[in-house]
Order: C-alpha cells, then structure tokens, then sequence
C-alpha cells in the first residue's frame, strides 16, 4: 500500500545493501554482521538508526522495496533480511508463507510506551507472550484537495470529488489495491475486509471503472504527486499523510479530508525474519526505530501518529498540532477504519489492472 516515497532523500553512506540493486532470485553478496532492515523507501532516515549506531557503534544495513507486493516476492526469491516492515494488514500473508518468527516483547525496551490499543491490534498475538508484529507508527488514507480549485469540498469532506464529473481528468489514486481500491469499497459502502458476494463485486467493478474514467494519474511516488498537485493539474489525490505534509509544506492550499464516516488507518511496524542472523540485534534495531528521535522525526517529518506515545509526550505540543495529530490517540484509533488483509487480494489487483488498462491509466 502504502507510504513510498521513491529516492526522495539521500540515502546515508554505507546503510543500504547491495541486495537492493539486485534483481529477486540472483546471487546475494556476503552478509555483513549488521542486523538488515527491509524497509519502505523512505523510511531509512539516519533518526531511526541513532540507538542501533550508539549500541553497537555501527550502522546496520537497509534494503528499500517500494510496496509490499515487491518485498514479498524479493523474500520468496530467497532474499533474507533481519527484519521487515509491512503494515499489519501484510502480515497474515508473510506469516502463512513461512517468512517470519515471533518476536519477544520483553526484549524491547520501547514495547510499553506503545498505545495499549496498538499492542492489542488482532491476528498480532503469536502466543506464549509474544508477537508477530511490533507497530511503529500509524497514519491515514484519505484524500487530499486544492482548496483553491475545489472550494465546494473545502469544508464537504467527502470522497465524492473522486467521481466527480466536474473533475474528470483531474483526479489521482494510489496504485495499491489496499488504498485505492478499498477506499473505492468503503465509499459504496461495502466492507472490504469480508469476501465479496457476485453482486458487490460486481458493484465494485463498476465504481472502480468509474474512477479510472475520472483518473489523470495514478502513482504511489510522492514527487510525483505533489507536483502535480502544485501545478493544479490534479485537484483532488488519494493520499497517506507524509504526502498531505510535504504538500503543506510547500504552502500550497491543500486539505485533508476526514469523511464523518471515518479515514481509512493503517498502522505500519516491524516483523523478524525466521532466517534473522542475530534475533538480540534484530530486537534493537526494532527498539532503535521507535525510539525518542525517531518518534520526533514521524511527527515532525512526516505527519505520522508514533506508535510510541510517551516519546511523543516530549514533542512539542505545536509541532504535534501542526501535523494535525490528535490529543487524545486512543479515542482517534477507535474511529474511522483499520486496514486489514483484503480477502482475495490477488483476484482484486488483477482487476484493478485491468480496468486501469481499459482506461489507459
């Protein structure tokens, strides 16, 4: 799904593995001592390192992937990194194929300053006190406008604009079947979580053609997006938050938007690899990733609400504010939609593609 940012930032001398450049399947060079983390593409800022580089007075290695589809199949290939960072909606399917190992939560020295609610998500516990997934942080799929362009969903909030006709051409989606499609389903009224009947599916279709008929891009590169939000060639975009922040923060009059019915969460973390060379340096690069400055750098960087939230006690109350994030987490989580494993996923994203390549996008 979710939360790219492709080659946006520089990436730190000696932090990303050979084993990114390499095509699945082809021969992995000689595994440093460092624990790996496979991991989203922007999300192997040096923050999330500091403890790791302070304990061992290294930094560990990184692998980017750009979706979890690519990281899957890179790890069915053979690929073997320490630890892995889907969003828990991945996890089942990662598990199932054998991938992953229970981790212990007694080793990580940040696991009680996680939101009681992200420790208790289900389908994480893998019994014996321990789990298959360690949150990091959360955020939001929603949609985000130009409230210059399209003043009447300044203050609407709804996913409508998306099938407006009013728009056509200028619209944009996520690749991903778990933001775009989903939201699609969400928006009809359908759950997407559960198995579709013949006629919801049918309905389904119909919607997602409908929006491929309004549709200008579709793209999971934030560059990408946010210029073409900038240019106003796109007025309306389903996005996650670090693109609404970065908009922001090149003042354009974007918004948002938060549906009465609720936003779509996910909640993103960390997953052990069965294979992992060293499960104590694996554990402290978990406990490095949500520690106080990389709780700041979610916040500050990238809008996102940290799964640690007694670091994020420390931060700023106006910097928290300014990325829009709620006072109260508890009762923001009990709101809206989490994003869980989509029955069928494979029968979706082929019909997702085809109806992109009906309508050219």
């Amino acid at each position: 799904m979710h939360r790219s940012k492709i080659f946006s930032r520089a990436l730190f001398s000696g932090a990303v593995a050979g084993a990114f450049l390499l095509a699945a399947g082809q021969p992995q060079p000689a595994r440093a001592a460092e624990a790996m983390l496979f991991t989203w593409e922007n999300l192997a800022e040096p923050a999330f390192f500091e403890e790791y580089a302070k304990k061992y007075g290294k930094q560990p290695e990184s692998a980017l992937f750009a979706d979890e589809d690519e990281a899957f199949a890179k790890m069915m290939a053979g690929f073997k990194p320490d630890v892995m960072a889907p969003c828990t909606y991945e996890v089942p399917r990662w598990r199932d194929a054998g991938l992953i190992q229970p981790i212990d939560p007694s080793k990580l020295s940040t696991w009680e300053s996680i939101a009681p609610p992200l420790r208790k998500i289900t389908g994480m516990a893998a019994g014996d006190g321990k789990v298959w997934f360690v949150p990091q942080y959360w955020g939001n799929t929603s949609v985000t406008i130009r409230t210059d362009l399209a003043p009447e969903y300044a203050e609407k909030e709804s996913w409508d604009i998306l099938w407006d006709p009013k728009y056509k051409g200028r619209v944009a989606a996520l690749e991903g079947v778990d933001d775009t499609v989903a939201m699609a389903a969400l928006h009809l009224g359908i759950d997407p979580y559960v198995k579709l009947t013949p006629e919801n599916e049918k309905k389904l279709r119909d919607h997602l053609a409908k929006l491929a008929d309004n549709l200008r891009l579709v793209t999971s590169d934030s560059t990408t997006l946010t210029q073409a939000v900038a240019s106003g060639e796109v007025v309306a975009a389903i996005t996650w938050n670090d693109h609404y922040t970065e908009m922001k923060a090149e003042n354009l009059p974007v918004k948002f938007l938060r549906p009465k019915t609720g936003m779509m969460t996910f909640v993103c973390g960390f997953v052990m690899h069965k294979d992992t060379k060293d499960a104590g340096k694996a554990h402290a690069l978990i406990d490095s990733n949500n520690s106080e400055a990389a709780t700041a750098f979610l916040v500050t960087e990238m809008g996102y609400g940290p799964a640690n939230t007694k670091a994020m006690k420390s931060i700023d109350p106006a910097v928290r504010e300014k990325a829009e994030l709620p006072e109260d987490v508890d009762a923001f989580l009990a709101t809206g939609f989490f994003q869980q494993a989509i029955p069928e996923k494979d029968k979706l994203v082929a019909m997702w593609q085809e109806i992109r390549a009906l309508s050219g996008r």
